[in-house]
């Protein structure tokens, strides 16, 4: 071993030794989660097998409408793929994936040695009589930083956490839209049943308004029951001209949201009738197992892996660099008619940078690190106790539409056939106008319960359907699957790839 040798062994020995020292904090952390979801049990399709789970989207585009479309509604298919197409927000999550793919590519770039070109020419006029001289020189020049202690390492790591989190955000924000459409589109149709119900009652107040009015004068009514019933046909008209506004602002919001044209818009949706719906969503029975379908909570985890790396990065720049460089090149030297070609080369200098004294900046960017870390820890477990909460909250509003919904449907019957006993019993003079007006306002509130019932429901179905993650898949159970699947006697092709 050759002096020079046995020097930089020496130098570098304690440094790799040291390196092993450092501990970063640890880039996954627990975030405990209920052994079983709370919900009433009623509240659970029935299709709750995992195995015959038929997800929203595996993460590719063609997926992502699947449980869209067993809506038997294409408009609303249509209106989601528009939507996604002119959100800002998934536009943002794909503009990340590329800044963070490019981040660690740089990242890794940094651990392999550069190489440059380096090129001059130069005259010189020296003092007489020396003649005139000029010097070509072309030269490749190799440098590496030698990572001792991790830090570019730990960068790497970081920046490739960050982006599988931009993947993942990206079909968060897609699922997020969708989400966003759906509740519009709903509130829309919804609002034109409710329109059609106010409408309805306002012609029957005003056609009793009427018959009130020729009884009045004619002598069977006292001024007291036609004033009454204008005001009540007036109250009508008034809540039937509102519900019109509230179909027109949601019209407004889906043309904001999809970009299209609002004659267009309009036109779709009269030739488009909203469809009975089959909403059947999947869920795991353990609660672990819906979480790891949740891209929110996938984000929020390496976001912490992403923290803890760069803890260590930051605190590996406490201790001394290590980098190498070289070259290797040729020179040509004219002077006087004569030419002299070169070729140079050199190994080193290799070159030992130890850090003395900075005024606390480094201590201090390891003191940031760890608060970033720990700020990461704190917000991933809350991400997953608002993730069993959005879950469990989407449960219990289905368990409980689901239970009301035949109870409307009779007080919607009930009051309506005493309505319309009331009224036959009102034009033969044989009930009050308030009786008539009492059954009136007791069927309307049937009415609007039902309808504002169907919209709860699949406002439930929405939120359930979100807060399952929309179908997205976490690479690292994606991978696990496909292995699983590979080393069976018949093997099913991984129908859930991540895009890289």
């Amino acid at each position: 071993m050759t002096t020079s040798l046995r020097f930089a062994v020496c130098m570098t020995l304690p440094f790799w030794l040291a390196g092993c020292a450092l501990k970063a904090p640890p880039a996954s952390v627990d975030a405990p989660a209920p052994s079983q979801w709370h919900a009433p049990a009623a509240s659970l399709p029935a299709a709750i097998d995992p195995a015959a789970a038929q997800l929203p989207h595996h993460g590719t585009l063609s997926d992502l409408s699947q449980w869209w479309q067993q809506q038997n509604d294409p408009l609303l298919v249509q209106l989601i793929d528009a939507a996604q197409v002119a959100s800002p927000n998934v536009a943002s999550a794909q503009a990340r994936i590329e800044q963070s793919r490019a981040n660690a590519v740089a990242a890794g770039a940094a651990l392999l040695p550069t190489l440059d070109l380096a090129g001059s020419v130069q005259r010189t006029n020296t003092q007489q009589p020396l003649p005139l001289n000029t010097t070509y020189q072309a030269a490749l020049q190799p440098s590496w930083e030698i990572d001792v202690f991790g830090a570019n390492r730990a960068t790497r790591r970081a920046a490739v956490a960050r982006y599988q989190g931009a993947q993942a955000g990206w079909h968060d924000a897609r699922v997020a839209v969708a989400a966003e459409v759906a509740n519009r589109y709903y509130s829309l149709r919804t609002c034109e049943k409710l329109v059609t119900v106010t409408r309805a009652d306002a012609a029957s107040r005003a056609e009793t308004a009427r018959l009130a009015d020729l009884s009045t004068k004619a002598g069977f009514e006292a001024p007291a029951n036609a004033a009454l019933a204008r005001a009540s046909a007036a109250e009508a008209n008034g809540r039937a001209i509102q519900q019109q506004a509230l179909c027109e602002i949601d019209v407004k919001a889906l043309v904001a949201l999809t970009a299209i044209e609002e004659p267009a818009l309009r036109t779709r949706l009269a030739d488009s009738p909203m469809g009975e719906t089959t909403s059947v969503i999947a869920v795991a029975s353990l609660p672990a197992q819906t979480l790891v379908q949740r891209p929110d909570v996938f984000v929020a985890e390496r976001e912490v892996a992403a923290a803890s790396a760069e803890t260590g990065s930051a605190m590996a720049a406490r201790y001394p660099r290590l980098t190498l460089s070289g070259s290797i090149g040729v020179a040509r030297f004219d002077s006087a008619g004569v030419s002299t070609n070169l070729e140079t080369w050199s190994v080193g200098p290799l070159q030992l940078t130890v850090p003395l004294f900075d005024g606390g900046r480094r201590a201090a960017n390891v003191d940031a690190a760890r608060a970033n870390y720990e700020s990461a820890v704190v917000s991933y477990r809350s991400t997953v106790r608002q993730a069993v909460r959005e879950v469990e909250e989407a449960l219990v509003n289905l368990q409980s539409t689901a239970a009301r919904n035949e109870d409307a449907r009779t007080a919607v019957d009930g009051y309506r056939n005493s309505f319309e006993a009331t009224e036959a019993r009102y034009r033969s003079g044989l009930a009050s106008l308030v009786e008539l007006e009492d059954a009136r306002r007791l069927r309307l509130a049937a009415e609007l319960n039902a309808v504002t019932l169907e919209r709860e429901r699949m406002t439930a179905w929405v939120a359930l359907y979100r807060a399952a993650g929309g179908g997205w898949r976490n690479p690292d159970e994606a991978a696990q699957a496909a292995v699983s699947s590979s080393l069976s006697p018949n093997p099913i092709p991984n129908s859930n790839p991540v895009p890289d």
